[in-house]
């Protein structure tokens, strides 16, 4: 289990595309250091490219649910 707060989860992976669809807790800006933590998943990367109804966005408001780009 990894230390820490947890500030959203993680709704929907698009595997072709390599997005996460993510539905924060909080307000979340872009650059963000995220630790991905599942069953079959444990890694940390950060938010360089998120998305709110197909547009860039520099944050993410409490509540939203933003597509994020992960390897």
């Amino acid at each position: 289990m990894p230390s820490g707060k947890k500030i959203g989860e993680v709704t929907h992976f698009y595997s072709g595309l390599g997005v996460a669809i993510v539905k924060f807790d909080q307000n979340v800006n872009a650059g963000t250091n995220l630790h991905f933590y599942g069953a079959t998943t444990d890694f940390k990367e950060d938010a360089r490219s998120m998305q709110y109804d197909h547009k860039p966005v520099e944050s993410a408001k409490r509540g939203q649910e933003i597509g994020i780009k992960v390897k």
